[in-house]
């Protein structure tokens, strides 16, 4: 899976309304204690950092699962200016301002302050700044950023269109003379794995690993709500999804839970758009399930609650 690097083990801390025991595990999964992590001056740690933007499930799985893709934002104040949020740029850049008038953002990268949004629109506005002064170049972060806008005050568009790419091609789509970068490209789409976003639900993405496939689902219900429902839908056996397949856990990350079944190879992801929505059905009247959880409910949902592993 995506990013194996970022992955710790089990379900980080939960914060209290009041804030992180700074003595307790800090609430991004790394393992350290929050005074140590997150706490530290400039780090305050924003557990959903996506709540508000369109898109935040499909924002979720490009930084945390899709290998390569790419969204088109409208930012405010630089109208005109074309900016492209990606999964990953060039160099692991988190901004780019490029030859051919554009900007990009990159959604993963080598720095978490603590707050993924306020990171990422600190590189972009550097980097749209820059084009605005008709310079390009690479810009990032070196240090927490101070005080400044959020993506959330920056992306004035009202839903988000997401392309998936079978490599990172789009990198040279505004360059002319390739020749230098062939190596470097042909490098990087070795890497990717074939990743397909299914159409008929939201941010849910097909993968294959060669020997397996996947289905991860990011879903934006709260979390205690979503696990009582699966919870019912797996005691029920309704958490199948397409014959053969088996759920398997979930990935935390960003404050939302993205189940993932493991499917026969060969399924491909035509043949789950259908059941996609099925299960989806099936969900919605688990998460409207008001009735008393029974034994084996609690259960189940205890083991589900131990599957997970959160992404920092």
């Amino acid at each position: 899976m995506a990013k194996k690097s970022r992955v710790k083990n089990r379900q980080a801390a939960a914060a209290p309304a009041d804030g992180p025991n700074p003595r307790a595990a800090c609430p991004c999964g790394s393992g350290k204690r929050y005074k140590a992590c997150h706490g530290a001056a400039g780090g305050a740690f924003v557990g959903r950092p996506f709540e508000g933007l369109p898109g935040e499930c499909d924002l979720v799985a490009l930084r945390e699962l899709v290998p390569s893709a790419t969204v088109s934002l409208s930012v405010k104040g630089y109208e005109s200016t074309p900016v492209t949020l990606g999964t990953l740029l060039p160099g692991a850049a988190p901004a780019m301002s490029r030859d051919s008038g554009e900007v990009w953002a990159g959604l993963q990268v080598q720095h978490n302050y603590g707050d993924v949004s306020r990171d990422i629109a600190a590189a972009l506005v550097q980097a749209l700044e820059a084009r605005a002064a008709g310079e390009s170049g690479v810009f990032g972060l070196t240090t927490a950023p101070g005080p400044g806008p959020r993506l959330q005050d920056l992306v004035t568009d009202s839903s988000l269109d997401v392309t998936v790419h079978e490599g990172f091609d789009w990198w040279l789509a505004d360059v002319e003379d390739k020749g230098d970068f062939e190596h470097a490209l042909e490098h990087a789409n070795e890497s990717v794995l074939p990743t397909l976003r299914l159409t008929s639900v939201e941010a849910a993405y097909w993968t294959s690993v060669g020997s397996k496939e996947h289905l991860r689902w990011v879903m934006p219900e709260p979390e205690d709500a979503l696990l009582t429902a699966l919870a019912r839908l797996h005691v029920a056996g309704d958490d199948v999804i397409v014959p053969d397949a088996r759920f398997v856990g979930m990935f935390r990350a960003h404050g939302l839970l993205a189940p993932v079944w493991d499917l026969p190879v060969g399924t491909g992801a035509e043949a789950l758009e259908e059941p996609a929505v099925a299960f989806k059905k099936l969900l919605d009247e688990a998460l409207g399930d008001d009735s008393e959880i029974t034994p084996e409910v609690r259960s189940a949902r205890a083991g589900l609650a131990n599957r997970q592993v959160t992404i920092r």
